[in-house]
């Protein structure tokens, strides 16, 4: 089987792919019909799709995991 590398969309019918697809530093993006998206690893069956989603998934592809972003601290407590 050729590997559909980084950003190629693949049917979601062939979700179970994902296993030949994962390793470390990947993760998957799931697309459905309205072009909204969720980003999720590799999990079969496939995982449940957020409430708000009208269209059922259509596609997915490879892609790679976003490097962690730091937030500002938390502010203190108010002061009275």
């Amino acid at each position: 089987m050729k590997d559909p590398g980084m950003g190629e969309w693949i049917a979601i019918a062939q979700w179970e792919k994902c296993r030949e697809l994962a390793r470390p530093g990947i993760i998957f993006e799931i697309s459905n019909g309205e072009g909204k998206s969720l980003f999720t690893p590799c999990a079969v069956p496939l995982p449940p799709m957020p409430f708000d989603w009208k269209s059922a998934p259509v596609r997915f592809r490879a892609i790679p995991e976003p490097q962690p972003q730091h937030s500002s601290p938390m502010p203190g407590p108010a002061k009275d």
